[in-house]
């Protein structure tokens, strides 16, 4: 009986700290070490290096050109 008693009192704590988040407040929650990407623009940078050099390597190995693979 004690047992449901402690097991009420700690469900009922944890819907008291549930509170609904309002559109305008999420901008303060939200942190950007938090995001998917959080540097979207030099990944797409470096994605782009990337796909300069590996396009410049050519298919038979005789001849020269770029695609060192190298930062």
């Amino acid at each position: 009986m004690k047992v449901k008693k402690i097991l009420l009192f700690f469900s009922c704590m944890m819907l008291l700290n549930c509170s609904a988040v309002k559109p305008w407040e999420r901008g303060h929650l939200a942190k950007p070490q938090m995001a998917l990407d959080p540097h979207p623009l030099q990944s797409k940078n470096r994605a782009h290096h990337y796909g300069s050099r590996e396009a410049g390597a050519a298919s038979n190995a005789s001849s020269g050109g770029g695609g060192c693979g190298c930062y």
